[in-house]
């Protein structure tokens, strides 16, 4: 039975998968391309996660696409919104048309005698297996597990007679309407839910084991609004997005270098949001310098005015064990709770899950180090997407999307089949998220790694990589070798 062959398979229809699509169509417009979506729908992390109050951590002007500017109100949007502006892209820009919905990709096979890849996907309507074969597989299937999400192994948990829900599966029937509920965590994803919850909610607490660096931004950016009343939409929306990358990156740069300055600037901004006298050492000064782990957005300061009004409030302990009315801290306090929301974060998963093989040969992915940050040593015609830990995840999805059309039209026009990253001959090797969060060490285990200089360093700075690292594929290939 004959497989059927296209020059190209991108794996996922989420933010980088549509915006991989749009690109290759754009830059290569010879090239065949189909998109594999295990879900029944575009959006990927955006329609996965249903839980309340979802919402962007990146302002939407650099969130959103270059080529079709996010052009709504929000600078911070939820969930929803994001959702149909991605589904309204791939319409927009036909490229719908090319996505098989429910064909979970499970492995994929190449073979240098024919320089392609097998790809093997699992239809999810009724579990039959489907071929796909190509001259180039990229993977825009995002860093994390969609099937479950990350909760520590709590003691007693099933005495709790209450309902535990985790943030990635939640139910759409959930009723907490009333009931008294405790989100356990302090990143973005439990700052989001203490104010969404606690708009009907009798109480909501938010018990963390330590404090997470909290900034509050507006949710509708007054430049934005301003630079858009008073010019036209093709001058406004490149001057919104790079006063945006400017200001992202001046601001990281600068806590990096000065952070107990940056601690001074992060502390005033909860000062000004709470009451006098309130504990902001113990709930609000974490222990770590800013952006060892990502900074948490609190648009239009919603999670305070929760606090300042008490409607939820924050507990700085460890938890001793579930009870069946609460959580029993080690500090001999007792939470009692109706709902749990475990939101303890992510299990990473490198490529989507799928299985690699080169010729037969098994591809050991953590071992692996990973080219410019997005290909594999040792892997031919192969490319994956992630985005920037201090960023808009889009601005350097769309700079690996341009790389790989560059570096498609280069082998085009010299007749080139494969292209390998060689393995570095440097024995240094590092994370590729130099973060110090839960999820981040975990998926150490699971990631590909990064070398210790160009091009195996991957530098989360869209500056650099925009003027240097994934510009255009020029004639000399440091680390790369074709036939």
């Amino acid at each position: 039975m004959s497989v059927e062959h296209v020059d190209v398979v991108i794996v996922g229809a989420g933010l980088s998968g549509v915006g991989a699509a749009c690109h290759l169509q754009k830059h290569c417009p010879a090239m065949t391309f189909t998109v594999l979506e295990g879900r029944d729908a575009i959006g990927g992390t955006w329609d996965l996660f249903r839980y309340p109050g979802i919402r962007s951590d990146s302002d939407m002007s650099t969130l959103g696409y270059s080529f079709r500017p996010w052009d709504r109100s929000k600078s911070i949007a939820g969930g929803s919104e994001i959702r149909s502006y991605v589904a309204d892209t791939a319409s927009e820009h036909g490229v719908d048309r090319h996505i098989r919905f429910g064909h979970r990709v499970i492995e994929a096979d190449w073979s240098s005698d024919d320089a392609r890849w097998t790809v093997r996907a699992r239809r999810v309507t009724d579990g039959e297996e489907v071929e796909v074969s190509c001259s180039f597989l990229f993977t825009c299937s995002g860093y994390y597990d969609y099937e479950q999400g990350y909760t520590p192994d709590f003691r007693g948990i099933d005495r709790f007679s209450g309902q535990v829900v985790h943030p990635q599966l939640w139910p759409e029937d959930l009723d907490y309407v009333g009931n008294r509920v405790v989100v356990i965590g302090s990143g973005a994803t439990a700052v989001t839910l203490v104010p969404a919850m606690a708009e009907t909610a009798s109480h909501v607490t938010m018990l963390q084991r330590s404090p997470t660096y909290l900034v509050t931004r507006p949710e509708t950016d007054p430049f934005a609004a301003r630079v858009r009343r008073t010019a036209p939409a093709s001058l406004a929306d490149p001057i919104v997005r790079w006063k945006s990358i400017a200001t992202n990156s001046y601001n990281y740069q600068k806590a990096r270098r000065a952070p107990e300055r940056m601690k001074a600037l992060l502390r005033k901004g909860v000062e000004m949001q709470l009451p006098g006298g309130y504990d902001i050492d113990t709930h609000f000064t974490p222990r770590y310098d800013p952006w060892d782990q990502r900074l948490c957005l609190v648009p239009d300061g919603d999670f305070f005015a929760a606090v300042r009004e008490e409607r939820a409030s924050v507990v700085t302990d460890h938890i001793h064990a579930f009870a069946e009315a609460g959580i029993e801290l080690r500090s001999g306090e007792f939470l009692e709770a109706d709902v749990i929301v475990t939101a303890t974060g992510l299990n990473m998963l490198a490529v989507g899950g799928m299985h690699l093989t080169v010729d037969g040969v098994e591809v050991n992915i953590p071992e692996a180090v990973a080219y410019k940050g997005m290909m594999l040593s040792g892997v031919p015609n192969f490319a994956f997407t992630i985005g920037y830990i201090n960023s808009s995840w889009t601005l350097r999805a769309e700079l690996v999307a341009r790389y790989v059309c560059h570096l498609l039209n280069h082998m085009r026009r010299r007749g080139l089949r494969t292209c390998i990253p060689l393995r570095p001959k440097a024995s240094g090797r590092s994370p590729l998220f130099d973060l110090t969060s839960g999820y981040a060490r975990r998926g150490t285990a699971v990631m590909p790694k990064q070398g210790s200089a160009a091009p195996w360093r991957m530098h989360h700075n869209f500056l650099r990589e925009w003027l240097f690292t994934l510009r255009r594929t020029g004639s000399r290939k440091t680390g790369m070798r074709f036939s």
